[in-house]
């Protein structure tokens, strides 16, 4: 994933990476159909994982560290 904002929101990804594994877990797919999904669904997972790793970033930012007293 690069430093790019991706143009597919956390929650468009989220919602068709949860498609791809009811189809896939619904079965009745060619080998090179199940493989595909299974790929979509990498680039799905991963895309999510950016979006939440910038989150976090983003919150960890803007959350004040420990003062001493």
């Amino acid at each position: 994933m690069t430093d790019e904002q991706p143009t597919t929101t956390y929650e468009q990804a989220r919602e068709e990476l949860a498609d791809v594994v009811r189809r896939l877990e619904a079965g009745g797919l060619t080998l090179e159909e199940s493989l595909a999904l299974w790929e979509r669904g990498e680039q799905l997972a991963e895309l999510c994982q950016h979006w939440l790793d910038r989150a976090r970033e983003r919150l960890a930012a803007a959350t004040p560290r420990d003062q001493p007293e």
